[in-house]
């Protein structure tokens, strides 16, 4: 899979978390809302990921993924969930402060990285 940049890889996790499919759109106002950015970013964001063939959006229309965009905001989403697990209950760190450190570290750690450490993880049985 081709990496993007953090932001969109947000945006793409965000589509996700909002109930976005290959079949079900989503709004760009709910993906603002959701994110805390104005429409005009939404706009600018989605259009660099309809580049990259992760979305697809008509002329001002609901945004839908593509297999491949569902598949990265898939795979973004379930890092976000591990790692939030693992800092509150293996660590016992705060969710306030695990909700903004996963959303850091969800991007900065490697696919075999997370690969072995997820493996680990799930042995902890967490």
């Amino acid at each position: 899979m081709v990496k993007t940049s953090m932001s969109h890889e947000d945006y793409l996790e965000a589509i996700v978390m909002l109930g976005g499919t290959t079949d079900a759109p989503v709004r760009s106002v709910d993906v603002a809302n959701k994110l805390g950015v104005s429409k005009t970013s939404v706009n600018k964001a989605i259009s660099a990921l309809k580049e990259q063939e992760l979305v697809v959006q008509p002329h001002y229309g609901d945004i839908t993924l593509t297999e491949a965009g569902y598949a990265y905001g898939r795979s973004v989403l379930d890092r976000h969930r591990m790692l939030f697990d693992f800092l509150t209950k293996a660590l016992g760190v705060e969710p306030e402060v695990a909700e903004v450190e996963a959303c850091q570290m969800e991007h900065a750690i490697s696919d075999a990285s997370f690969e072995k450490w997820g493996a680990f993880v799930r042995s902890l049985d967490l």
